[in-house]
Order: C-alpha cells, then structure tokens, then sequence
C-alpha cells in the first residue's frame, strides 16, 4: 500500500514555452519520468516536480517563464522547480533568483533532467547547470512519440543555427547548426507509425540546413521517409525562403505525404530592413518562391512570420512590408513585435520605434492576416478534403487540420482521434472551418457508434 501511495504522489507538471522544437525536447524529456513512474499533471495541479521548458526569443517569452513559476508554486509550494531550455541558457542567473527555482539547466544538460533532479529535495538557492554553448557539435535526439495521446509526432531533425540575424539570440542559447542523421529520423518515423500516428512534423531551430554537418540534407532525408509504409503525412514546421530549392520545391510538388503547407519566415517586406535585420534574403526571392509554390499548388496553405518594430522601421518601411504581404498569395501570418535581445547587435542600433507605434503595426498586420485567412478558407468551403482528427471535447465537437492546416470543427458523439476522413467544409467560423463528415463516413461512424 505504502509503495502503491508514493507512486501516485510521483506527479510531474511540465510547460513548453515556444517553438515545436522545444515542445518534441520536453516530450523526450518526459518519456523519461513516465518510465520511473511519474504521472503527468497539468501546471495548476499538485505536483512533485515541475519543468518549465523556456523560450527567449522575445522579452514576452521571458516574462511569460517567470510567471509560471510563480503560478505553478501557487498549486504547488513544495514542488521542485526546474527550468531548462534557450531562457535557462541565456539568463541563468536571473532565473536562479527567483524564490522557489531549484535548479536552472541550459542547453547541454537539458535531456540530463531526469538524472539531476532524483533527489527532489527543495533548494534555498537555485543550482545552475549552464555550460558553454559554442563549442557544442552533438545533436540530441528528441521526439513527442509516446509522451502524450496526440495524432500527430513531432520529431525534432535539427538545432541551432549558423546564421547571424542581427535581432536574434538562438545561436547564442542553442550553437551552431548540426543534425541528427538520417537514420536515426527514419527509426523515430517508423516508431511513430507503430504507435499509429498518422502524421509526423519535422521540427529544428532552421530545418531547411538539415544535415549539413554529416554531408545529408533535407531533400535526401524527404525521399527516406516517403518510403516508409503506414506514414501518411508529413509536415515541415518552417524553412527560411533561401533554402527552398527549385529542386527540393518539385520533389515536395510531387508527393501525396508531403503536405501542402509552407510556413516560410519573411520578418520583413522592406528591402532595408531586411538588410539591417542580416536575413539571407530579399524580397525578389521570397516573392519568387510563394508564386511557384502556388504555381504548381495552387490551394497550398503558406505562412510567414513577420516582425514589426525593428529599429529603423519608418513609417515607409512599414507600409512596403503591409503593401507587399497583402499582395502575396498567403494564408496566415505570426506577427512580433520587434523585441530587444541581450547580446545581440540589434541592441545597439539607433532610431528605436515608439511601443505605441509597435502595437499599431501589430494590430495592422493581425488584422491583414485574419482577412488573408477568412478568404482562404472560403476557397474551400464546398469541397471534401482529408481531416486529421485529434481532440474530441466534452462539448461533443472534434477538431482536426486538413494538410493545408486548416483547423476543421464538426459535431459528432463519436471520438474520431487520429481518424483522416473526408469532411465536407460548410462554413467558416473565426479561426477554423466547420465541416460534416461526408455521407459514406458519416453512415460508417454512426455504425461503429452503435
């Protein structure tokens, strides 16, 4: 009994901060809890151990870390506090003196966690386990197969990066660009697909590098997976407009499990900026990849990021970003607010713009991206295309993304998880599409319902 009564009280909270990335390292770093027995609960339950996995690409993400200390601490007053990731890399010190932080773990040590915390005892200072980044050259491997009952597997392919954008620290937080081989992302994949996941997401801090450090690359490792039986889907999280080759786009047109979906960073649409910003680009190219992506596809669901407020971002400069994103075939974007970074040398740069001017630009570009969105969508409202189902609420709704990443809502009291049907799209709704199951599925479902 008393055996039986620790091993429930080995309760475990973690939070991602950021990107897909950190999201498939928590996942590794979870899956080793769960084999010594932990249960994993939410922040705002009681837990032992907590692990918030950071993110410090903007100063809101900093903040946003501190604030779930605190919250979790709330819940849970006695748990170990561990925070890991690019925010722990960077600002250690900071982190460690927070009340209630017990240890503090950067980059190199993050996948150690399960090791360095079997103690669980509370700390009257933070331990710091930060070493140096830049001499790092091993990728660790790390994929959400198994940690969580989701559909689709993010599988992390690559980290760091080697280019010097002039507003960014991952280089500093994460070192330089190396990948995981080849190999090793086909034996993660046909795991997933033994697990019966459907899709897999190919996740790094610049994954259109990949394999560079070990003579591969994204197209070689793109024609490995499509090979593997049972895998039905596959999507690329991001790739920067200079690395999507002619020849990696016609390989990408012309296979079913690619999906038909691009999220491709822009930052800006002003050629100055984009100058000041060091990006590898400018926006002849990154025009020219959108129109023959959508030369060949012509429903292709493309994202891009984009930041505002960058130094030096004059009214002028802003409105060539507005004007030559609302003339591109997108379909959503991520808009930022340009944040300053510690170490960076955008820090140092001059003609700062006004916070009130940032959150105008912010709202302008939102409100381009949600038109951008609704008129896309309506192309397809109609149509019958593959869903993907994941979540099934208590409300009696599923959810699920089609390829493009449209997110699909349909009712039904039926869980149709990790199920691709065809949903027939009737209207959109905000930020997703309403659908119903097309008619041959739908008699099929009420079948199994009985």
């Amino acid at each position: 009994m008393l055996g039986q009564l620790f091993f429930f009280m080995k309760n475990i909270a973690f939070h991602t901060l950021g990107c897909k990335l950190n999201y498939a390292e928590t996942a590794a770093i979870g899956k080793q809890f769960i084999s010594d027995g932990y249960t994993v609960v939410g922040i705002d339950d009681p837990a032992d151990v907590v692990v918030i996995n950071s993110c410090s690409v903007t100063s809101q993400a900093d903040r946003e870390c501190r604030q779930l200390v605190r919250r979790a601490l709330r819940h849970s007053p006695d748990a170990f506090v561990a925070v890991v990731g690019c925010y722990a890399q960077m600002q250690a010190e900071q982190l460690a003196e927070i009340q209630g932080v017990d240890l503090v773990v950067g980059t190199q040590q993050k996948h150690s966690l399960f090791r360095l915390i079997q103690e669980r005892k509370k700390k009257t200072h933070a331990d710091i386990l930060v070493s140096c980044i830049e001499d790092l050259d091993h990728c660790e491997s790390a994929s959400s197969v198994g940690f969580e009952e989701r559909t689709r597997a993010f599988l992390k392919i690559q980290d760091g990066c080697d280019y010097t954008c002039s507003y960014c620290t991952i280089p500093f937080a994460r070192g330089k660009s190396r990948s995981i081989p080849v190999r090793e992302i086909l034996r993660q994949a046909r795991e997933a697909v033994e697990k019966e996941y459907k899709e897999i997401v190919l996740t790094g801090v610049n994954v259109g590098d990949y394999g560079r450090n070990h003579d591969e690359n994204l197209l070689m490792l793109l024609k490995q997976l499509v090979t593997i039986d049972g895998l039905q889907r596959i999507r690329i999280s991001s790739v920067e407009p200079n690395l999507l080759t002619d020849e990696l786009l016609d390989f990408w047109f012309d296979q079913d499990k690619l999906c038909h979906h691009w999220h491709i960073p822009l930052q800006s649409g002003s050629e100055t900026i984009l100058h000041r910003m060091r990006r590898r680009y400018g926006r002849d190219v990154y025009a020219n990849r959108i129109e023959r992506i959508v030369s060949h596809i012509s429903d292709a669901g493309i994202g891009a990021d984009v930041i505002v407020g960058f130094p030096g971002e004059s009214d002028a400069f802003f409105d060539e970003t507005y004007a030559f994103l609302e003339a591109l075939p997108i379909s959503y974007l991520h808009v930022f607010s340009y944040s300053e970074r510690p170490d960076t040398s955008a820090a140092e740069f001059v003609q700062k713009v006004d916070q009130h001017v940032k959150s105008m630009r912010n709202a302008r570009l939102h409100a381009l991206s949600l038109r951008k969105r609704q008129a896309y969508y309506e192309r397809f409202i109609g149509k019958t295309v593959p869903v993907l189902f994941e979540a099934h609420r208590p409300n009696g709704t599923t959810t699920g993304l089609t390829e493009e990443y449209i997110h699909v809502e349909l009712k039904t009291n039926v869980s149709l998880s990790n199920q691709i049907l065809p949903v027939i799209l009737t209207e959109v709704h905000g930020d997703k599409c309403i659908g119903t199951l097309s008619k041959p599925f739908l008699s099929q479902t009420i079948r199994i319902a009985i």
